[in-house]
């Protein structure tokens, strides 16, 4: 099925993990896809994947955080392909020494900058076309962590993502007039590269048991297929084993 045949959707931190599979699950439905991050070469990767299948895809390379490249790249998709009708804020890191007493002031705001920033950059690039045309998807990857603090994750992913589900609320509160719905994609632990960013990352038999990219891909393609007048505002996603309901901190020895 091609429900999303002649729809553009932009994807940012797609060079891999959630991003990447969302990418693809998108394409599979018809819509050409273009994928943004930091690493050139797994962009172009995902690229070929996507046209190896029989789909549209493009790279353009983006640091989040660089306001000016950002609206570059939404000018020039929207001259050249019509519009932006999907738009997802994937791009998100954290820092291997995060708890409060560890954590540095420039780590913080690069980790703000990055997960909080970098996604209303995106937003306020994509929101004025999706106004004029009366509509729009908007898709914005928070966490479990943006619903349920952890020390596991650290004050500024957590307080991050916190921020990304109320910008999303905020979004939906003054766009929906709009045509313009917008959805908090809450994943709890997925097997992605991210994983290695953890002081303790996880055992690999913890791992087998977590979301994989693969089932967030087609989350998304669910939210990007739905009719219009539908509005997922949230989405809270976990593994059926959620370490989080037996005590994480201790599972990855975090201080008591």
């Amino acid at each position: 099925m091609n429900a999303l045949q002649d729809k553009t959707a932009w994807i940012t931190g797609a060079g891999g993990g959630i991003g990447e599979a969302s990418a693809k699950a998108l394409a599979h439905s018809g819509a050409r896809v273009v994928v943004s991050g930091r690493r050139v070469e797994e962009l172009n990767r995902v690229v070929s994947e996507i046209r190896a299948e029989g789909g549209k895809a493009e790279a353009a390379p983006l640091d989040v955080v660089d306001v000016d490249a950002t609206l570059a790249i939404a000018k020039d998709l929207i001259a050249r392909h019509g519009g932006i009708d999907i738009f997802m804020a994937n791009a998100g890191i954290n820092v291997p020494n995060r708890t409060v007493d560890a954590i540095t002031p420039q780590d913080f705001a690069r980790v703000v900058d990055i997960n909080l920033n970098g996604v209303m950059n995106g937003v306020l690039a994509v929101l004025p076309q999706m106004r004029a045309q009366g509509a729009g998807t908007l898709i914005l990857t928070a966490s479990w962590a943006g619903r349920y603090p952890s020390r596991l994750t650290g004050p500024a992913y957590s307080a991050s993502k916190h921020a990304v589900v109320a910008l999303s609320h905020s979004i939906n509160q003054d766009e929906g007039v709009h045509g313009i719905r917008c959805t908090a994609l809450m994943p709890g632990e997925v097997a992605t590269p991210i994983l290695e960013s953890r002081p303790k990352p996880p055992s690999p038999e913890d791992v087998a048991r977590m979301l994989k990219a693969e089932d967030l891909g087609a989350i998304v393609r669910y939210i990007a297929e739905a009719p219009p007048h539908v509005c997922l505002n949230e989405i809270l996603i976990s593994p059926t084993w959620n370490r989080s309901f037996v005590g994480i901190a201790e599972v990855e020895g975090a201080k008591p």
